[in-house]
């Protein structure tokens, strides 16, 4: 593969910061077109002897599993949203987790994703962190202990970058070159040199990624207690949006109501999922007139 010199620095100064950020090696690091091209790829290459993931998860396992005509099967979420980790030991799949999960917002402890890994020695674990910067612990460190977990991010979230489509991927450097197999058969331009210096420009501003996270984990909690105190019922989310119900007004409800005073919330209409709205985490400004937005439908 030919590469200017320009694009070629980009590319490598990116990983290069990626690797010193996330404690492992260059060989280690997979940069992407957006995460979604990751799981694509991590699809394509693991997906043969089948796939796994929770029922109620990102929407694009199941897409990428039908492209493929990968055999997959959706595993139940428990009655209160969370992962059973039984259900995903020695399946002998590829198995995919978004940790933290969309739209529950639960989060999975670091030995629990550990269990899993462990119990699939022959299988690929991709765990999909697009929200761990919002009070999620990475399962980064477990890759040098296990070859077959490859761990999925995204400037999208946390770093404030939504639009510019850069993800990474973090595995074992066999992982890794199977992606890049696929990445240099397919697209190996994925990445525009503007894309690659606002991620290293991005790496380099820590302050305001931290930041920025405390900030949503702030107005989160906030907005939680607030909620609470309408009798809403939450799950403990862990990501930059919170998922919650009214005993008295449904979900779909709540959504057009909220929509016709020109605030957008996202609406699930399936069984398990109508009585919820996916609520974002944004100012303090913004979750004071959803508040207020609210209690006015409340009220009504």
């Amino acid at each position: 593969t030919i590469l200017t010199c320009g694009t070629c620095l980009d590319f490598y100064g990116l990983k290069e910061k990626l690797a010193k950020l996330y404690s492992v090696r260059p060989e280690n690091v997979f940069v992407s077109n957006g995460s979604d091209e990751i799981l694509n790829f991590a699809f394509m290459a693991f997906g043969g002897s089948g796939a796994v993931f929770p029922d109620i998860s990102y929407g694009f396992y199941q897409v990428y599993g039908d492209l493929y005509g990968i055999s997959y099967e959706k595993i139940p979420l428990k009655e209160d949203f969370s992962v059973d980790i039984r259900d995903y030991c020695g399946v002998n799949k590829a198995i995919f987790l978004a940790n933290p999960n969309a739209p529950t917002g639960l989060c999975l402890p670091l030995e629990d994703i550990e269990v899993i890994v462990k119990s699939n020695p022959d299988s690929i674990v991709v765990i999909d962190e697009a929200y761990i910067d919002f009070g999620g612990e990475s399962a980064v460190p477990l890759i040098r202990k296990y070859g077959n977990l490859l761990v999925t991010q995204t400037f999208s979230k946390s770093r404030s970058m939504a639009g510019a489509r850069l993800g990474l991927g973090i595995g074992c450097k066999e992982l890794i070159r199977d992606l890049n197999t696929i990445k240099y058969s397919t697209n190996p331009y994925n990445i525009n040199r503007m894309t690659m210096a606002a991620g290293i420009g991005a790496l380099e501003d820590g302050d305001y990624f931290r930041e920025n996270c405390r900030t949503i984990m702030e107005n989160r909690a906030w907005t939680a207690q607030q909620l609470k105190n309408l009798g809403f019922t939450l799950t403990d989310s862990k990501t930059n949006f919170l998922f919650a119900r009214h005993p008295a007004v449904s979900g779909k409800e709540l959504y057009t109501k909220l929509r016709e005073r020109g605030i957008l919330v996202r609406h699930f209409d399936t069984p398990r999922l109508t009585d919820f709205i996916r609520v974002t985490v944004g100012s303090q400004e913004q979750m004071e007139a959803f508040m207020a937005a609210v209690e006015e439908i409340l009220k009504a």
